[in-house]
């Protein structure tokens, strides 16, 4: 070491002493995410698949699925109506699902499981929540059912009213 960096040493150690005294100070600022969905639902946000509304250090942050812009821009309002300022509306706009496109899918999965042979179906969705009814012979036949209809594109939910014979 040369004198010149000998010098400088005490220099290096106040500016990281000084910078590590100031990050707490910063650290102090940032707050933990308030979940404030509650509020958003119940002034009339509902049309919107897993919504997620958190306030961070007075930015609220609005996540989820919507199925057009129309409701994604109500979310704002909704956000402005209820005081925010700050908003970042995050929430995506979704297709529509194709009701009739997963009945029929479902029942062209249902139909080719030789597991299924003999069973009976009647098979709905309403915006991509499938409900299967009808019969079946065995339990296992009923977990094979919604098993299959759950992996079809396009369902989010499955609700089985499958009865064993």
């Amino acid at each position: 070491m040369n004198r010149n960096s000998i010098r400088r040493l005490p220099a290096v150690l106040y500016v990281s002493l000084a910078v590590s005294l100031l990050i707490p100070v910063a650290a102090q600022g940032q707050t933990d995410a308030v979940d404030v969905t509650d509020s958003f639902v119940k002034a009339g946000v509902v049309d919107v698949d897993h919504l997620l509304v958190q306030e961070i250090s007075c930015i609220v942050v609005m996540r989820g699925a919507a199925p057009d812009r129309t409701t994604v821009e109500q979310a704002g309002r909704v956000a402005a109506a209820l005081g925010y300022e700050r908003v970042a509306n995050l929430i995506q706009i979704t297709r529509a699902s194709d009701d009739a496109a997963i009945v029929r899918s479902a029942e062209g999965v249902l139909g080719r499981s030789r597991a299924l042979i003999g069973c009976k179906f009647q098979i709905d969705a309403v915006r991509g929540v499938l409900r299967l009814r009808g019969n079946v012979d065995r339990e296992i036949q009923r977990d094979v059912a919604v098993g299959l209809v759950r992996k079809i594109t396009g369902v989010k939910e499955v609700r089985s009213d499958l009865k064993v014979l």
